[in-house]
């Protein structure tokens, strides 16, 4: 069956690709990139894709470079008469456009969504969408996965009967009861009121932390100033400590300096993104075994549900 299915990377995702490649079994595909000197660029796949299913990762962080790297792979596997492609996007860019919040916007996810079907997508498989509607939003099947499956059990070595599961702000409390529900402990929740993107303007803490191990859970960190408050707020609040465990790690502008700066212990990202520069407060856990088990499963038609600890 593996003679059947290819798996290519895009340049930004091109660690956690080979790795998934490698658990798997298969090696990675042969995939160039020409650049021109203005800028433009062309994938080519540099073996055989006919009759094949291939699977093309790729994150679609910043720059929309990756996203429209993708695509033109999409394109390039189409045209190769691929049997099936599946999008591999560990961490889905764009996913905060997911609705019309006020006049004369964008709904970028959307957008991103049209952009792949149209290109010739026969299926994705992505990992802790900023909000699950986006899952509507596509015509073809979307495997959804949860980084439950590798936090969990990490979470589970802190819990030592003292701990406390935390949501950074009110979207982000079904995700912490989920995981408070499963470990039978507490939740607090922060709320926050924001004046313009990327900075909070007040927060206030909801539930007891006196006392307690807080652990935060997230689906990303970006300027890192949410989560960054709260755990200060948290500890002024009497907790013990604070650690955060966060899907995505986007790290942009001033994350790396307010997290070196805040009250947190640890911060433990997954490998959907790659560190921009190691830190001594974030460890990393890679989701590879997770995407390749996975890729196993749907390749044979078997049920994936078990990897949703927690949806």
């Amino acid at each position: 069956m593996s003679a059947e299915v290819k798996i290519f990377s895009g340049r930004a995702s091109l660690p956690l690709a080979e790795k998934i490649a490698n658990t798997y079994g298969i090696p990675l595909g042969n995939c160039k990139v020409t650049e021109f000197s203005d800028g433009e660029f062309q994938p080519s796949f540099e073996e055989t894709v006919r009759g094949k299913d291939v699977f093309i990762i790729q994150s679609t962080m910043p720059p929309t470079d990756n996203l429209f790297e993708l695509l033109l792979m999409v394109d390039a596997a189409k045209r190769a008469s691929a049997r099936k492609i599946i999008a591999v996007i560990p961490y889905f860019g764009f996913a905060r456009q997911d609705r019309k919040d006020k006049p004369r916007v964008a709904i970028g996810a959307k957008l991103v969504a049209n952009m792949l079907m149209s290109g010739g997508i026969d299926r994705i498989m992505t990992m802790d969408l900023h909000a699950d509607q986006i899952q509507g939003f596509f015509e073809v099947p979307v495997d959804h996965l949860y980084a439950s499956t590798v936090f969990f059990p990490e979470i589970n070595k802190l819990n030592t009967g003292n701990l406390i599961m935390a949501a950074p702000d009110a979207g982000g409390t079904k995700r912490a009861n989920s995981y408070a529900k499963r470990l039978n402990v507490g939740l607090a929740i922060c709320h926050k009121q924001r004046k313009k993107p990327n900075e909070v303007a007040e927060m206030t803490v909801i539930g007891d932390v006196k006392g307690k191990d807080v652990v935060l859970v997230d689906d990303m960190i970006d300027t890192a100033g949410t989560l960054t408050k709260a755990a200060d707020l948290f500890m002024e609040k009497g907790a013990n400590s604070v650690r955060a465990f966060c899907t995505h790690a986007v790290l942009s502008g001033p994350a790396y300096d307010r997290i070196s700066d805040s009250s947190i212990t640890e911060l433990i990202v997954t490998d959907t993104i790659p560190l921009k520069k190691p830190h001594e407060k974030i460890k990393v856990l890679s989701v590879a075994e997770l995407f390749a088990d996975v890729i196993k499963k749907m390749i044979h038609n078997q049920s994936i549900s078990s990897h949703f600890i927690i949806s």
